[in-house]
């Protein structure tokens, strides 16, 4: 098998962008948001964020730029991914359209 066949099929490959970190922690909202620039990220994809702080206080808002590491999924991996996203999304068609027992 070629290494070029070999590294679609597993994926792996791994580089650096830079990435806008939002993080929220108030009354109003309790978020964190990584936004990677100029990559479009796909199904099975990783994303791993550098010089994040530990924690943020109660009430405090930060939006600041760090670097990210993306490690794309393969061929493989992406395509598990869709088809159990597929598979849990069918799981929210049976909440709630069953009928009442009678009593």
């Amino acid at each position: 098998m070629s290494p070029g066949l070999l590294s679609r099929l597993a994926g792996g490959r791994r580089f650096e962008v830079p990435c806008t970190i939002d993080i929220e922690q108030s009354f109003d909202s309790l978020h964190a948001h990584a936004i990677p620039e100029g990559v479009s990220l796909r199904p099975g994809d990783r994303v791993l964020v550098h010089g994040l702080p530990a924690s943020i206080g109660h009430g405090e808002a930060m939006r600041f730029e760090a670097r990210a590491t993306v490690i794309r999924a393969g061929w493989l991996e992406r395509a598990w991914m869709e088809a159990s996203a597929i598979l849990e999304l069918t799981e929210l068609y049976h909440c709630g359209f069953e009928p009442k027992e009678a009593p």
